[in-house]
């Protein structure tokens, strides 16, 4: 008999929305990001690696 055990989720979704209107839609994946815009089916990614990197460069630094 086998044991039962939870699966982690693959990846994380999140919508964006301004007002009543949706912008896009923002996966979050353990390898990098993805990005839709709203009322697409397409989706546009960057690796993780790059993302950082690009976040170091150009972000603000944030307070916790």
């Amino acid at each position: 008999m086998s044991t039962n055990s939870f699966h982690p989720t693959k990846f994380e979704d999140f919508t964006i929305v301004r007002g009543n209107k949706r912008v896009g839609h923002l996966r979050i994946k353990p390898s990098g990001l993805l990005w839709a815009p709203a009322n697409s089916k397409r989706w546009y990614g960057v690796p993780l690696a790059r993302f950082a990197k690009f976040m170091e460069l150009e972000g603000r630094r944030q307070k916790k």
